[in-house]
């Protein structure tokens, strides 16, 4: 067989999936294995999220509403938008798609940072576009770097704020500079799945710059309801931008993107405000114990404005996370981001933590890193 396949097509490295949890613990010979690797929420869905899409599965036989009509009216109020700003997505990962195809073609630049969400990258080399990558300047954006970086080729620049892995956020002040300096040709979208994690003092303000678009490049930011809201499995995000923007992307979005469980799921979830607070405080008061703990066995843990932080172990992180998944504790290498001697966990439960710490304190004694 010989495909007609383009180069630039070719040329994509697939995106690497995990393996299932039951056969993790079959390869490894372990049980009640905990996943802290994937910056998932530990608690799990709104129990009001889960009996809405119970009460709507007998409906599956219909067709969902291709507009998504009531979760695009209750997004834009959470927020403080319009609904006509709002592009929902089958995460937040569809809306990067939308946006690539909108505004990129053969021989167009997008900038993304490294290390950070690897699919910015992917979706431009489906359309035939160049990645320009500027690396992390200590763990930060380097966003003189990419200032630098721009040409009249340049569509779209992609910053995830927070940052995945590092977990740094950008300050206003930089923000407002890095616009001044960028021709209002360029759109510059804001990854800011883990914005809810992130005191309100401390964010960006989208919406400013998307209602006072002139003189500065038009800003788009992509929210999920993945992390704090507890529906990765859903796979429901969506993108806030100005209407001219939004309009574009539903001509280039597919009927029915949103399927019917994952809007009845996701409105349910905004209504239960008292689930998302629980959450958010989980997360901060799971997130100081750790970095305590993690900090007495001799590592280095990294501030964080997420539900995920950075240790430096202080050896080969790989052998570590492979020690650690022996003692059922999945979490994350940071070698194949650029960082040997780091991992990524994800804040658990107040149970799944102290596994985590117990289980890092054994394997870092045996593998002699830490304190040994």
């Amino acid at each position: 067989m010989q495909l007609p396949v383009p180069q630039h097509i070719a040329a994509i490295v697939p995106y690497p999936p995990g393996k299932p949890m039951d056969e993790l613990e079959r390869e490894y010979g372990i049980t009640n294995a905990i996943k802290l690797a994937s910056n998932e929420n530990p608690w799990g869905p709104s129990p009001k999220a889960v009996a809405a899409i119970g009460a709507m599965l007998h409906n599956l036989h219909r067709y969902p509403d291709g507009s998504s009509y009531y979760l695009t009216e209750a997004v834009a109020r959470w927020i403080g938008s319009a609904p006509a700003e709002i592009v929902l997505g089958n995460g937040s990962n569809e809306v990067i798609e939308f946006l690539v195809k909108a505004f990129v073609g053969t021989g167009d630049t997008v900038i993304t940072s490294h290390p950070s969400f690897l699919m910015y990258q992917k979706f431009v080399q489906v359309r035939g576009g160049d990645n320009v990558v500027i690396p992390l300047k200590e763990m930060h954006h380097d966003l003189e770097a990419i200032t630098a970086a721009v040409t009249d080729r340049t569509r779209l620049i992609f910053l995830d704020n927070p940052n995945n892995p590092t977990g740094t956020l950008i300050s206003r002040e930089r923000f407002d500079r890095f616009l001044a300096g960028l021709p209002e040709t360029v759109i510059v979208v804001v990854d800011e799945a883990y914005i809810d994690f992130v005191d309100p003092d401390k964010r960006i303000d989208i919406l400013g710059y998307i209602r006072q678009p002139d003189r500065i490049p038009a800003v788009v930011s992509l929210r999920t309801f993945s992390k704090a809201f507890g529906l990765a499995g859903l796979r429901v995000g969506f993108g806030v931008m100005h209407r001219e923007i939004a309009g574009l992307l539903h001509r280039v979005r597919q009927p029915f993107n949103i399927n019917l469980p994952a809007q009845a799921g996701a409105l349910a979830a905004l209504g239960d405000e008292e689930h998302y607070r629980a959450t958010l405080r989980g997360t901060a008061e799971g997130l100081a114990w750790l970095s305590g703990e993690v900090a007495g066995l001799g590592c280095r843990p990294y501030p964080s404005y997420t539900n995920f932080f950075l240790i430096d172990v202080g050896g080969d992180a790989t052998r570590l996370y492979e020690a650690m998944l022996y003692k059922g504790v999945i979490v994350r290498s940071m070698k194949a981001y650029g960082y040997p001697d780091f991992i990524r966990i994800t804040v658990g439960t107040a149970a799944e933590n102290q596994r985590f710490v117990a289980a890092l304190g054994e394997c870092l004694r045996d593998l002699g890193y830490g304190r040994g």
